[in-house]
């Protein structure tokens, strides 16, 4: 497998499977979002199908649930599920107080109900998504459809009083469509390139009619498993102050990643 692998993905991979060590058997799990995320479902699957792992997976997206489902995760709602002993997803940017910006691949709002509905939550990303501070990545909001432009504008002029160094804004687009997210709802892409107060942005924004939540998670990351593309992992944990650092070999093997292109 190494050989098919980009150091990017060699990164996001060792990340994965190391975060795979805090899932355990009876756990209900939350799986998050995106090409990273998906790398954590086919290592629980692997584990499910050659281990014998029994998990319930809750799904922050229905193409989660999807992959779960085709790897052999048991799937639940999280009504079903009420409460998780441990949410593990990536992130697109992360700062060094393990505050994070999610939601490029548009499933913010269950990936941020779910990480909050858990004892824990793991955060998996290659060592590229760490700045120092957020906002480089568009910064995502999820708005109604209804008045959206109105909603937009609103922001946009709410920005102007924020420690920003940008204000503009753009609607996600789906080829010639607006992306619609799995609430049936769009997305406003924030250009800010520095957030200079995170938790006050965070709050402000979601006091807006028309907004439905923010891509900015305060205080809810635990722990963050960083990949480096030479197999180095490094684990932070905010809680208990401490990092840990490991090295993860490379087997080739035919197995559940072979067909992985997320």
């Amino acid at each position: 497998m190494s050989g098919e692998l980009s150091p990017i993905d060699k990164a996001k991979f060792v990340a994965a499977k190391r975060a795979s060590e805090y899932v355990e058997s009876g756990m209900r799990v939350g799986l998050g979002t995106g090409s990273t995320a998906a790398w954590l479902v086919r290592c629980l699957g692997e584990m499910v199908r050659d281990d014998g792992l029994k998990i319930t997976g809750v799904p922050t997206s229905t193409r989660t649930a999807a992959l779960a489902r085709d790897v052999g995760i048991k799937v639940a709602s999280l009504d079903e599920a009420k409460w998780l002993d441990v949410t593990i997803d990536g992130a697109d940017e992360f700062d060094g107080d393990l505050n994070l910006i999610k939601g490029g691949g548009g499933a913010l709002l269950q990936e941020k109900i779910v990480a909050t509905a858990s004892d824990r939550m793991v955060v998996i990303a290659d060592v590229g998504k760490e700045v120092e501070n957020l906002g480089n990545f568009p910064l995502p909001v999820e708005v109604i459809p209804f008045g959206w432009q109105t909603t937009q504008a609103l922001i946009e002029e709410t920005l102007v009083s924020m420690d920003v160094l940008g204000r503009s804004s753009s609607l996600r687009m789906n080829n010639d469509a607006p992306f619609v997210t799995d609430e049936g709802n769009h997305i406003l892409d924030l250009h800010l390139n520095r957030i200079g107060n995170a938790r006050q942005l965070a709050l402000v924004l979601n006091q807006m009619p028309g907004v439905v939540e923010n891509g900015l998670f305060i205080d809810i990351c635990d722990s963050v498993v960083i990949g480096y593309g030479d197999g180095r992992v490094e684990v932070r944990d905010i809680n208990a102050g401490t990092v840990e650092t490991d090295k993860l070999d490379f087997v080739e093997s035919d197995n559940l990643f072979a067909d992985l292109n997320d």
